[in-house]
This record gives C-alpha cells, sequence and structure tokens, in this order.
C-alpha cells in the first residue's frame, strides 16, 4: 500500500509541475515543468530525509548519546538496523523518523524532549518512532513533506509571477489568478498529506512502539507530557512536516490547527491503556 501512495504521489507531484509550468510559460514552461518534475522526483525519493533533517538543523549524534543508545537497544530488539541518530535544536518537545527504507532510515528527537523525559517515556517514543521504520511508513511521510512544500513554493510562485495567458509579466504579475492560486495551493499542500497519510498509522506505531519498548505506559506518560509540553513551548514546524511528528506540533503561527494530521491524544492513550489492560 505504501509502495502504491509513493508512486501516486511522485505521479502527482509530475502532473502538479506540468500544469503550473504551463499555465506560467506556455509551451516552454511545459518543458521547463517536466524537466523540474524529474528532478523533484530523484531528489524527493533518495533525499527527502536529507532536506526534513536540514531545514530543522538536525545534527547527528554517535553512541556517547543518550538518544543513540536507547534508539540502539530498542533496533536490536525490534530486528532492525541501527538508524543515524540526530538532535534538533529546539526546546519544543517532539521527535520523527525519516528515510526510503529500514537501511536508510533516521530518528530525530529535540534538545526539549530529550530534556523532558525519564528513560522508559523515550523508550515509549523512540519504539513508536521504530515501529514507523519497521512498517516502512518512513518513505511516504518524507517523500508527502517534500510534494507538500513544492505545492507550497508553487503558491507563492504563481502569485509573484501571476498566472494566465497571455499578455507581458508586468500584466500578469498579482493577476487575480494568481492570487487564487495562492490561496488554493498552500492548504491544498495540507489536505494532501491527510490524504496519503493514514491517521490509523499512528495507532499502528504506537502500538507496536509498545510492543518495541515492552510496555505502553512509557509511551502513554509521554504523551501527555509532550502534548503539554508542546502547548508551552509551540514547535515553529512547517505545515509540510507536521505529519512527520510523533504528536502535531503547536506552531505560533496557528496554521497547524487548520489540519488534522494526528488521531486526537486522548484516543490515542486511550487505545494505549487498552493494550495495557490485556
Amino acid at each position: 500500500m505504501n509502495a502504491i501512495k509513493t508512486t501516486l504521489l511522485l505521479g502527482a507531484m509530475t502532473g502538479l509541475f506540468l500544469f503550473v509550468g504551463e499555465v506560467i510559460g506556455g509551451g516552454q514552461g511545459l518543458v521547463t515543468g517536466f524537466l523540474l518534475a524529474c528532478v523533484m522526483n530523484f531528489v524527493s525519493y533518495f533525499w527527502s530525509d536529507k532536506i526534513v533533517l536540514r531545514s530543522y538543523g538536525a545534527q547527528e549524534v554517535g553512541p556517547d548519546s543518550r538518544l543513540y543508545r536507547i534508539v540502539a537497544g530498542l533496533a536490536q530488539r525490534a530486528g532492525l538496523p541501527p538508524p543515524r541518530c540526530y538532535v534538533i535544536p529546539d526546546p519544543s518537545p517532539n521527535a520523527f523518523a525519516t528515510g526510503r527504507n529500514p537501511h536508510h532510515a533516521a530518528v530525530a528527537a529535540t534538545e526539549g524532549i530529550l530534556q523532558m523525559l525519564s528513560d522508559e517515556e523515550l523508550e515509549g517514543v523512540l519504539g513508536h518512532e521504530l515501529a514507523h521504520v519497521k512498517h516502512r511508513d518512513i518513505l511516504i511521510s518524507s517523500i508527502a513533506a517534500t510534494f507538500a512544500g513544492a505545492i507550497m513554493m508553487f503558491a507563492r510562485w504563481a502569485m509573484f509571477f501571476g498566472a494566465g495567458y497571455g499578455g507581458n509579466r508586468d500584466d500578469r504579475r498579482g493577476s487575480p489568478v494568481a492570487a487564487l492560486a495562492m490561496m488554493i495551493l498552500a492548504p491544498l499542500a495540507a489536505m494532501l498529506i491527510q490524504a496519503a497519510i493514514s491517521r490509523s498509522r499512528e495507532y499502528d506505531a504506537d502500538a507496536g512502539g509498545a510492543s518495541i519498548a515492552g510496555s505502553p505506559l512509557g509511551l502513554v506518560s509521554a504523551l501527555k507530557k509532550i502534548e503539554a509540553g508542546s502547548r508551552m513551548i509551540p514547535l515553529d514546524a512547517s505545515p509540510a512536516t507536521a505529519h512527520m511528528f510523533i504528536i502535531k506540533p503547536f506552531s505560533v503561527s496557528g496554521m497547524m490547527g487548520l489540519f488534522s494530521t494526528h488521531p486526537p491524544t486522548e484516543q490515542r492513550i486511550a487505545a494505549l491503556m487498552q493494550l495495557a489492560r490485556h
């Protein structure tokens, strides 16, 4: 299923580049859009994880770090190759996994989450992220983030240059069509993420993470702390990557509230407590 979703997303990205290229530049723009689509598809497949990590200033850490030691132990327990580990210099508590497959995976955690959680709680969170790796969710998540970013880029591009056939660039700049494109395409980015990323995968990753960690209780406690901490210290996250985090980032921009990429935390906790009773 994730392979099908990946193919559809790459195809949709190609169609978007062709459409915008033709609207802005006619036949020449269509060719340019096709070339850009080929480059973006290649880059998003092989380097989308690096793009996301770099966008948050993530720094790789080694065996001397607490994050690396916990992830390595959990990966061995889960029968996975140990992923690369990164720390994001941000006080807001959160974490995500990325990469194109288990052999090219990375786990990133903020400084805030490392300071806030106990080892048991952190094991629950990192077990959740490794469950995403094991379920091969990480490629579709990474490509969706790149795709949404491309849509937002084109929305701004259309607004700046204008859209529509005929006339010179000065005539088209700031046209109503361009403004309408910006208004539609930017929210569409988040909507496409919701279509591509099933909210049920968070429940699956919670259950898988509890199994890897050995108990759901650590993750239950962690989710409560992360949600409360995220409200107090919002993460300046892009809507294009909001779906990747273990809990939806609370952004100072307020855009995150427009689209729900995660199930309600209370429902996730209830499902985990149900597991604990069995």
